[in-house]
C-alpha cells in the first residue's frame, strides 16, 4: 500500500509543492510547527533511516542540498533553521517514507526530550 508521500509524488494527493525534480519533492507540512515547515522527501520510497543503503548516499546527500537551497530561497538561512529526521515509532516517525523536516522562520528554542 503506497504511503501518503508516495501518493503526493505520484500526483494522486494534493500538496503545496515548493520544489520537485526527478529525485526529490518538497512540500509544505499540513500541520506546520513554525512559520516555515517544509517536508523534503526522496521520490524513491525509503521507509526509514534504517533502510538507507550505501547506494542511496548520493540521494540522501541531495536532500540536504535541497534543504540548504530552500532555506536560502525562503529567507530563513541567515537567521537559522532546524533539520529533523524521525526514525520509527520512538523517534516520532508518522509516515514511513524517509523525510527531512525543514523548520524555521522564528526562534525555535532548545529541543527537549519528554521522559
Amino acid at each position: 500500500m503506497p504511503t501518503l508521500f508516495e501518493r503526493i509524488v505520484a500526483g494522486e494527493l494534493p500538496a503545496d509543492i515548493v520544489y520537485r525534480d526527478d529525485e526529490i519533492t518538497a512540500f509544505r507540512d499540513i500541520r506546520p510547527q513554525a512559520p516555515v515547515h517544509i517536508l523534503i522527501i526522496p521520490n524513491k520510497p525509503i521507509p526509514t533511516v534504517n533502510d538507507i543503503t550505501d547506494a542511496d548516499a548520493p540521494l540522501v546527500g541531495r536532500l540536504f542540498l535541497v534543504a540548504r537551497d530552500l532555506a536560502k530561497q525562503l529567507g530563513i538561512a541567515a537567521d537559522g533553521y532546524r533539520l529533523i529526521v524521525n526514525c520509527n515509532s520512538h523517534g516520532g516517525q508518522e509516515v514511513y517514507h524517509l523525510h527531512l523536516h525543514l523548520v524555521g522562520g522564528a526562534p525555535l528554542g532548545p529541543m527537549t526530550v519528554k521522559r
